[in-house]
């Protein structure tokens, strides 16, 4: 008995060790590819793509194919983006609370396999991609371009307007999804990339005023670390602002639409005029950053929601 139970110890011992590494690279691999920043951009590339369907009258159970391709490279590369962008903040990351866990930081993954990581994740993302259209393809490397190249390597560490330069790449994924259906996009389509445009600002504006010491610390020149908290709450209720008339550049969503997403946006923006007044600007800016969330959200799906029955058609 004694030696039956000596000799599997060690057995189950490397299971459970072995079982271990493979938790561990996947915890790694979600915050290499920073798994919250794809999920949210997937549903603005699934909207643009349901929504291509609706304006150009064509039916989504014939389209199963492009969809997936569609889905998988976008996500494919929006995490070659996201994986760049630890490999080249490997420097600042140490100092921010939220990134010093990276497996950049940590040593887990090596740089050079972080790095070819990147570059294979993004081409393969371009490649399904250019199996929809030539358009959302160059879409898509427009988008990576600028959050790898202009954001990440240029004007984060240089320049306040970094969030507004970085909003640019946040903007394309409808862009890709409807490309990927209509090439020449549509009115709608370009709605979508002003809505996603201007609604990070203050989504980002008020992540930085929660990391501001940690953005000071590492020399990021965040706009509530250069300009103050006065200033960026000024600048957040503006951009939160010129969301207001988008919902009626929408009105062939139709009426229920326009109503709740204008509903959203005087609720955004009353929360926003509400900083004013506050005496604590750390809770204010989590519930704007909370309340962006929630936006985003439900702002797509009811673009879907609407018009679930046309594709089907």
């Amino acid at each position: 008995m004694n030696k039956v139970e000596t000799s599997s110890s060690p057995l189950i011992g490397n299971s459970a060790i072995a079982k271990d590494k493979d938790v561990t690279l996947l915890t790694d691999l979600k915050a290499l590819i920073k798994v919250g920043i794809v999920n949210s951009n997937l549903i603005t590339t699934f909207t643009g793509f349901w929504l291509a369907l609706y304006f150009t009258n064509t039916s989504f159970a014939a389209n199963w194919g492009v969809f997936l391709l569609t889905m998988a490279g976008s996500a494919l590369v929006i995490a070659g983006g996201c994986i760049m962008n630890n490999w080249y903040d490997v420097d600042i990351d140490p100092i921010m609370s939220r990134t010093k866990t990276r497996p950049t930081v940590t040593g887990s993954i090596s740089l050079k396999n972080v790095l070819f990581l990147g570059i294979s994740t993004t081409t393969l993302g371009l490649i399904l991609l250019l199996f929809t259209t030539v358009e959302a393809a160059l879409i898509g490397f427009f988008g990576w371009f600028t959050y790898v190249v202009l954001y990440t390597m240029w004007s984060k560490r240089k320049y306040t307007l970094n969030t507004a330069i970085g909003s640019f790449s946040g903007a394309v994924p409808p862009l890709i999804g409807w490309a990927a259906i209509d090439p020449g996009l549509h009115m709608v389509a370009f709605v979508l990339f002003l809505t996603m445009f201007i609604w990070q600002t203050p989504h980002f504006l008020a992540l930085a005023m929660k990391k501001s010491k940690e953005y000071k610390a590492a020399n990021i020149p965040m706009l509530p670390v250069v300009h103050g908290f006065e200033f960026t709450k000024r600048q957040i209720v503006v951009y939160i602002a010129c969301l207001l008339p988008l919902p009626f550049l929408l009105a062939s969503l139709g009426t229920t639409f326009m109503v709740i997403a204008t509903l959203l946006n005087v609720g955004w923006l009353a929360l926003g005029i509400s900083g004013f007044f506050t005496k604590n600007d750390l809770k204010w800016a989590n519930m704007i950053f909370i309340y962006s969330l929630n936006y985003l959200t439900i702002l797509f799906l009811l673009m879907v929601v609407v018009t679930f029955e046309f594709p089907f058609s």
